[in-house]
């Protein structure tokens, strides 16, 4: 043991061997985790029989580690430590808004305009006409009021804290009033009667699981209330013996009682889709305060977005809270670039991947299907098969996209589970889906640039 431990290379000696263009400390550190590693082999007996070195005992070959598998290990484990946790991945899931992949992705051009506004200085809180200080956020402001009707707007970084920001500014020590059916709990489990704790209010629940009336809220209505608050079920639906009361209704019976009418949306879209409020029907309602999220159905960056009442938005934009909970300039500034594709609602279907993903006709995602199929290698006995998807990302849970994938099943030489790892574990990590025990690549959110990628994978042997 001690001749082996002996025997094992210096940390210098392994050092020259190593490309020099890795960081010298990040090498330094992976050839003593490696050397350590082979230690703990030798005094546990684990250690492996080389193949190109053994050091020879009294009568018989000892196993023994040799300088270039150490140098093939250091490497690998660099490489590892160096490649960012967070970086890009192909979606061949059919999930637009996929959460764990990073939700709406970005259009070209805006990704572009966030690239020159990060590697350089900007008007950020400088106006250009005056020569002055100015707002951050007041271009982008204006934008929104001009898009959607509202008197004013206001932003921070995501719309959990857009509704903390107004309950806390508006509602604080009130009672806030809101459907039992509506009490909802979004992503990382965070509940709405959590977030109305912590904004300082008082949940008032009204209402069944299942049916709420506007006599309920009018019933509820007293001194201590502060806001009728309405939360729109973005990622779930309750179905059969059913009733929920309008924004409209809801915003009326505020006004009358001289309260606030208050709107989460969740993940609001300026494009209808089917049984999905709009961001402009909502103001056309009359609600006083409007949240929604700027990185769904929005097609933009992750953000919270409100909208509303002049006199309201003023007090948010004055509590201490939003100091802490606005949006940085990069997120302002894919905003923006992904709003003014809106001055044109037809282009932006167009330009949006989010809209152009979720509207593709069928027919086109058939031929782009045929075409990925026939990049593939036949061992794998590749078909097309038609599918039924979702938007994700806790949006239109009632609706269903019809789309087209590559499957392949099973075959007598690889499992379904080795080829999902393979393209898993590929330099662009390929995110598919199994569904009974056939992989699945599905074109929707897939961008045929990227065919020869999986083709590539898919084709070694």
């Amino acid at each position: 043991m001690n001749e082996l431990l002996r025997a094992l290379p210096r940390v210098d000696d392994i050092l020259d061997c190593v490309n020099d263009d890795m960081p010298r400390t990040v090498l330094v550190e992976c050839i003593r985790e490696i050397l350590d590693n082979c230690r703990s082999e030798i005094i546990n007996g684990q250690c492996h029989v080389s193949s190109d070195a053994k050091l020879k005992g009294n009568h018989e070959s000892v196993p023994f580690f040799c300088k270039s598998d150490i140098v093939e290990k250091v490497i690998t484990l660099a490489k590892s430590k160096l490649t960012p946790t967070l970086r890009p991945v192909i979606n061949a899931t059919g999930i637009v808004l996929h959460t764990n992949l990073g939700r709406a992705p970005m259009a070209e051009s805006v990704a572009e305009h966030v690239k020159q506004v990060a590697m350089g200085y900007s008007t950020l809180e400088y106006n250009i006409d005056t020569g002055k200080r100015g707002s951050r956020t007041a271009g982008i402001e204006n934008l929104l009021v001009d898009l959607t009707n509202a008197e004013a707007a206001c932003i921070v970084n995501n719309n959990a804290a857009a509704v903390l920001l107004v309950l806390s500014a508006l509602c604080n020590k009130g009672e806030v009033v809101v459907s039992r059916g509506e009490l909802v709990e979004i992503g990382g489990s965070f509940r709405v009667p959590e977030v109305i704790s912590q904004g300082g209010a008082i949940l008032k629940e009204v209402g069944s699981t299942n049916k709420t009336h506007l006599s309920d809220y009018n019933r509820a209505i007293n001194q201590e209330t502060s806001a009728l608050l309405k939360v729109h079920t973005s990622n779930y639906k309750i179905m059969g013996f059913t009733e929920e009361v309008s924004m409209n209704e809801l915003a009326n019976l505020a006004k009358e009682a001289n309260i606030l009418s208050i709107y989460d949306l969740g993940s609001g879209s300026f494009v209808s889709f089917a049984g999905e409020p709009t961001v402009q029907q909502a103001i056309v309602d009359g609600v006083d305060v409007l949240c929604f999220s700027g990185d769904k159905l929005l097609g933009g960056p992750q953000c919270g977005i409100i909208l509303g009442k002049e006199e309201y938005i003023a007090k948010l934009r004055a509590h201490p809270l939003y100091r802490a909970l606005r949006a940085d300039k990069l997120t302002l500034a894919a905003l923006e670039a992904s709003l003014k594709f809106y001055l044109d609602l037809e282009n932006a279907k167009v330009q949006i991947p989010t809209l152009s993903m979720l509207l593709a006709p069928v027919d086109e995602l058939k031929e782009k299907a045929t075409r990925l199929l026939e990049l593939l290698n036949k061992k794998f006995a590749p078909k097309l098969q038609k599918t039924m998807g979702q938007a994700g990302g806790g949006s239109l849970p009632l609706q269903e996209f019809e789309s087209y994938t590559v499957a392949i099943n099973q075959g007598a030489d690889f499992t379904i589970e080795e080829l999902e790892k393979r393209l898993r574990c590929w330099r662009t990590p390929i995110i598919s889906r199994i569904h009974k025990d056939t992989l699945l690549l599905d074109v929707r959110t897939i961008e045929e640039c990227y065919f020869t990628e999986i083709a590539e994978c898919l084709n070694q042997s």
